[in-house]
C-alpha cells in the first residue's frame, strides 16, 4: 500500500531481526491507501525475490492488530491467508493477550507486523468462476469467525461513516448529496435488527486476493489485509466483495469506465450459498446495501483525500484512488433500487404456455430463482411495471 512512514535500512534490519528474518533490502509496496508497506527481501532470497511483508500501521492502534493476529491464527488451515510472524523471546507479550506469542512491535505508537509472502497475483480481471470461488471463501470465514466469542472483542470499531458523509456533503453538487442522503435514509430503512451479524473482512476487494491464474483453472491462493475486521451484518461484508469482483474498472485511458456483470454476481452468491445460505431478509436486503456500499467506499477514498491534504502527504509513494467511480457504481446501484420499488419480475417458462415460476420484487431474487430450477433452459425473466395494463 502506500508509503507514508519512511524508515532506514538499519531500523528495517533490527525490526526483521526481532521476528528472526535477516534483512537484506525493503521495497516499497505503493497500491493500497491506508498503511505503509514493503516487501522485505531476505539474505536467503535471490535477487527479484521476496520471502515477506512487512506492514507499519498508520491509523489501526496496536491493540487492534494484536486482535487481527488472532483472527488470522483462527482462520489458519480453513482459508489461505498468511498469520503474523511471533516475535523471538525477550519481547513481553501484552496484559490482555490471550496468546503466550506476541506479534506486533510498537514503533511510534504504531504497529508493525511481518508476515510471510502467499504465492499467486492479483488478478487484473475476475471472472464468474473466481466470483463463486470468492463467494464460498467468505462465507467459511464468516462461519469460522463465529468461534471467537464475544465477537466485539476480536473486531475493531466501525469508522464513523456517517461523520465522513456529513464533512463531504456540504461541498458536494445537490445531485451527489441527494443521491448519499437518499441510500444512506433506505439503508436506515432496512430491518437491520432482523439481520446476521458476526466478524466480517470489509475489503475483500480483487487487490486484496491472490490467485494461481492459469488459464480456465483460476485458485485462489490468498487472502490479505485483515486491518477492518469488524462485527457487521453479514450481507454488507458480501455487498463490498460483490462491488469490486464483479465490477470491470476501466483504467484512465478507458475514461475510468464503471461496468457492473450481474452474471458474475449470481455465481458470487451461489458460491456463498454453497457454504451458507442466505435468509430472506439478507436477500432483501442485498440491493440497498450493494447501494450502501459503493457510497461507503466513496466516502472512504474522499477521506483519504482529506487527510492526505491535511497532514501534508505528498509524493511518488502514496496512491489516491478516484472516488467518482464508487460514486457511479452507488447510482448504478441505487438506479435499480428505485426501479425495483414499482417494477416486478416474472418467471415465465415458455415451453409451458408462459407458466408462471414464480414472482420477485428484484432482479437479484429472480436470477437466483432461476438458476436454482433443474430446467431452466426455457425458463425467462420478464419485468413488468406496476400499476399498469400489460
Amino acid at each position: 500500500m502506500s508509503v507514508y512512514t519512511q524508515l532506514t535500512d538499519d531500523q528495517f534490519a533490527a525490526f526483521c531481526s526481532s521476528f528472526g528474518v535477516s534483512f537484506k533490502r525493503a521495497i516499497p509496496i505503493t497500491q493500497g491507501i491506508k498503511n505503509s508497506n514493503w516487501f522485505i527481501q531476505t539474505t536467503d532470497d535471490h535477487d527479484g525475490q521476496h520471502s515477506y511483508v512487512f506492514t507499519l500501521f498508520e491509523e489501526r492502534p496496536p491493540e487492534d492488530i494484536e486482535k487481527m493476529a488472532v483472527i488470522l491464527n483462527q482462520l489458519t488451515g480453513k482459508l489461505p491467508v498468511a498469520a503474523p510472524l511471533a516475535l523471538r523471546e525477550g519481547h513481553e507479550k501484552p496484559s490482555d493477550s490471550q496468546d503466550d506469542k506476541r506479534y506486533v512491535i510498537r514503533y511510534e505508537d504504531k504497529a508493525i507486523t511481518i508476515v510471510p509472502c502467499l504465492a499467486g497475483a492479483h488478478p487484473k480481471q475476475t471472472t464468474p468462476a473466481m466470483c463463486h470461488e470468492i463467494g464460498a471463501a467468505l462465507a467459511m470465514l464468516h462461519e469460522t469467525l463465529q468461534a471467537l466469542q464475544p465477537a466485539q472483542d476480536y473486531g475493531v470499531p466501525l469508522y464513523p461513516w456517517g461523520e465522513v458523509s456529513d464533512r463531504e456533503m456540504q461541498f458536494m453538487p445537490g445531485d451527489e448529496a441527494k443521491l448519499m442522503r437518499d441510500i444512506w435514509q433506505a439503508y436506515s430503512n432496512l430491518p437491520l435488527t432482523s439481520l446476521p451479524k458476526g466478524l466480517c473482512h470489509l475489503d475483500m476487494f480483487a487487490d486484496n486476493t491472490l490467485w494461481n491464474l492459469q488459464k480456465d483453472n483460476e485458485t485462489l491462493t490468498g487472502l490479505l489485509d485483515f486491518t477492518e475486521v469488524s462485527v457487521e451484518h453479514y450481507v454488507m461484508d458480501i455487498a463490498i466483495t460483490i462491488n469490486d469482483f464483479c465490477t470491470t474498472w476501466g483504467d484512465a485511458e478507458q475514461s475510468e469506465t464503471v461496468n457492473f456483470d450481474r452474471q458474475k454476481m449470481n455465481a458470487f452468491l451461489q458460491g456463498y450459498e454453497s457454504k451458507r445460505a442466505l435468509g430472506e431478509d439478507e436477500k432483501r436486503a442485498l440491493p440497498v446495501m450493494l447501494a450502501k456500499a459503493a457510497v461507503i467506499f466513496w466516502l472512504l477514498r474522499l477521506n483519504v483525500i482529506y487527510y492526505n491534504r491535511t497532514e501534508g502527504r505528498t509524493g511518488d509513494n502514496i496512491m489516491v484512488k478516484n472516488p467518482d467511480l464508487m460514486k457511479r457504481l452507488a447510482a448504478y446501484h441505487w438506479s435499480h433500487v428505485e426501479k425495483a420499488q414499482e417494477t416486478v419480475f416474472v418467471l415465465l417458462n415458455s415451453e409451458s404456455n408462459n407458466y408462471v415460476e414464480g414472482i420477485f420484487s428484484d432482479i437479484t431474487q429472480a436470477e437466483q430463482a432461476r438458476a436454482t430450477l433443474n430446467d431452466n433452459s426455457n425458463v425467462i425473466i420478464k419485468e413488468y411495471a406496476l400499476d399498469q395494463l400489460v
